[in-house]
């Protein structure tokens, strides 16, 4: 049965259209799974669903008796900065047909209670009647688990008995966000709407809501960057491109791929009728220079023809996402970090215990944990930012590092963009950094905002140019993906399997684990460091999950220190194959560019000085056929 039934949804700001005819409809077990670029209008698709925000076209209708609830991005403010209350008591305002149920019967019963002697008083039966239906209305509605349920999805969003009573004001951020989206679920709304759910969630915690929304007895709509969450819990995917929305079935990679095919259908497509029309004109054109009246009667027969053909229009091009390479300096020696019996901690609460590891070159080392065990801080004492209290830390031989802060505090908020990035590579022209910012979507009169005014997605992108530009062996990277959108994390991830240098990353994005992992470090309860290297690419996060529901982290610490020469040459073969595929790929894209700039040649000379020669005209289309054939054996190895 529909719950929800979406019909050609037009949002304008000003003169700016942000999308344009969007319409789907849900059934009540349905999870769409909402994506597009930061900006594209999916957080005003949702308060336009939830009736916070008018469309200027289209209409929401939504099944009668449907309740629906909605967990903003901004839901963390609605968490009071003052007044009393706790996070658990917060829980049980989102049940106030329940809290009210019981004051009512709490005040009832004190009244019957006082006057059981006037049991015959029309006032009592009514009090009684009243307390009766209650009871019903309590007991039918989960009043008598609705606080055992609250006390139980708090404990599994990662509150324990002392902040479960913490007052409100003290509460972090995230904490606050997860107890916003903690009351809603517990509401369980025929509709439940989730914009971005998964910020400020640790990787435990998101494995807990996964598993609670797949059986979820509702219908689900999310907006989410994290292509992880997306593949667990939906079933339908709405995409966001260029002002219109497409529905597809199925989960995010699933849709995706169908979406590309259907791109590169359409594309095919027209470039098949743009060859016939180019063959069409050229005919044309023949036939009015030879000028006989016949001649011309054919030539206008096949204009009339051209005329009433449905010409498609040209394929846009994808939401431009982030496209770089990390520059290539000196190699590291072999060991590039060593942990030998590393302890610390703040104060009593010791994050490492007589810790240690080796980080060997070449290897992607994903660090992993619950929020507040040390994840950043082991990386600053990676870097020698932080002096262990005791044990060492050294970097091995010619180690060049640098380091991604997800808190973005290297930069100067006081500075422009381009000041930013010029003041860090002073020899640079002008144009070498606005076209280097220009890549990075900063474009026009944005190079001139200041940093304080730019956000999370925007300071994000800056930074990763920055560090793009800097020559080193080794990324230290802290939350890479966050504030990213799904293609620019997509960019990220290509662009870090083409660097030869080692990677060192804290990440909550399990996709993106997968994706470049070849070895997971976690941080065990006892404060120790726990690893396994990854036997399958693509596959590191999968494999770290299935040995840890196993428990194979012992039997994984034994495979890690007793194959170090395996491991070693393991890692050597590994760079040794991504710089035959990185030169392959640079082939590659030579040839593309030669191809590309020698269709545009042809195209201008078939439209040109070829106008008027069909024998001439014929060859060029043959052969920018032949060209574009190739192009698109080369954009499909090196797009993937």
């Amino acid at each position: 049965m529909t719950v929800i039934s979406v019909s050609g949804l037009t949002v304008s700001f000003g003169a700016e259209t942000l999308f344009e005819g969007i319409s789907f409809a849900l059934d009540g077990s349905d999870r769409l799974g909402i994506v597009g670029a930061n900006g594209c209008g999916k957080s005003t698709l949702l308060k336009v669903i939830t009736g916070e925000l008018e469309p200027d076209a289209g209409d929401v209708f939504i099944s009668s008796g449907t309740d629906v609830l909605m967990l903003g991005q901004d839901s963390a403010s609605a968490v009071p900065e003052t007044g009393a209350g706790c996070a658990l008591e917060r829980m049980y305002l989102a049940f106030p047909e329940l809290t009210a149920a019981e004051r009512r019967t709490d005040e009832l019963t004190r009244w019957l209670s006082l006057h059981s002697g006037e049991s015959s008083d029309p006032k009592y039966a009514s009090a009684a009647s009243e307390l009766s239906s209650l009871t019903e209305f309590y007991a039918a509605n989960g009043g008598h688990v609705y606080r055992s349920r609250c006390r139980s999805t708090l404990e599994k969003m990662g509150f324990d008995e002392e902040s479960m009573s913490r007052p409100l004001p003290s509460l972090s951020g995230g904490q606050r966000t997860r107890l916003e989206l903690s009351a809603r679920l517990c509401r369980e709304p025929g509709i439940l709407i989730l914009d971005e759910p998964t910020n400020h969630l640790d990787i435990e915690t998101l494995g807990w809501l996964e598993n609670y929304l797949s059986t979820y007895p509702g219908c689900i709509i999310t907006v989410s960057h994290d292509r992880y969450f997306l593949d667990r819990i939906t079933n339908r995917t709405l995409f966001i491109d260029h002002k219109k929305g497409k529905l597809y079935d199925g989960c995010y990679s699933a849709s995706e791929e169908r979406r590309r095919t259907d791109r590169e259908i359409y594309e095919r497509h027209y470039i098949n009728q743009q060859r016939e029309i180019a063959r069409q004109r050229a005919y044309i054109e023949q036939q009015r220079r030879w000028g006989r009246e016949r001649n011309i009667i054919a030539a206008e027969s096949r204009e009339k023809l051209l005329d009433k053909m449905e010409k498609l229009d040209a394929p846009e091009k994808d939401a431009k996402g982030l496209s770089f390479r990390f520059p290539t300096t000196v190699q590291s020696g072999n060991d590039v970090f060593t942990f030998r019996s590393v302890t610390f901690g703040y104060g009593e609460k010791k994050l490492l215990k007589d810790a240690s590891l080796m980080i060997r070159r070449g290897e992607r080392v994903f660090v992993t944990g619950p929020n507040g065990c040390g994840k950043s801080t082991f990386l600053k004492l990676l870097l020698g930012r932080l002096i262990p209290g005791s044990g060492t830390v050294e970097a091995g031989h010619n180690v060049i590092s640098g380091y991604y802060d997800q808190e973005n505090q290297q930069l100067d908020p006081g500075s422009t963009v381009i000041e930013e990035l010029w003041h860090r590579y002073p020899r640079m022209t002008e144009t070498e950094v606005r076209s280097a910012l220009g890549l990075f979507l900063f474009r026009g009169d944005d190079v001139f905002r200041e940093i304080s005014v730019l956000s999370g997605g925007e300071k994000a992108r800056l930074s990763l140019l920055r560090l793009m530009l800097s020559p080193v062996n080794t990324l230290v990277l802290d939350e890479p993906t966050n504030h990213l959108d799904v293609m620019s994390r997509e960019a990220l991830e290509k662009a870090l399997r083409g660097f030869e240098g080692t990677l060192i990353c804290v990440s909550h994005d399990r996709f993106f684990i997968n994706s470049l992992s070849t070895r997971i470090i976690a941080f065990t309860e006892d404060g120790g460091l726990a690893d396994i290297p990854v036997d399958e690419p693509g596959h590191g996060w999968d494999e770290w999950r299935n040995s840890a529901r196993a428990g194979g982290t012992a039997r994984d610490q034994s495979r890690k220190t007793s194959s170090g020469k395996e491991e070693y040459l393991k890692a050597k073969k590994d760079v040794a194959d991504r710089r035959r595929e990185a030169a392959r790929m640079e082939r590659l894209r030579a040839e593309q560019k030669k191809l590309e700039e020698e269709i545009d040649r042809l195209n201008a000379e078939l439209y040109g000085s070829a106008a008027n020669d069909y024998q001439r005209a014929a060859e060029i289309v043959k052969t920018v056929g032949e060209y574009e054939q190739r192009l698109l054996e080369i954009y499909e190895e090196t797009e993937s």
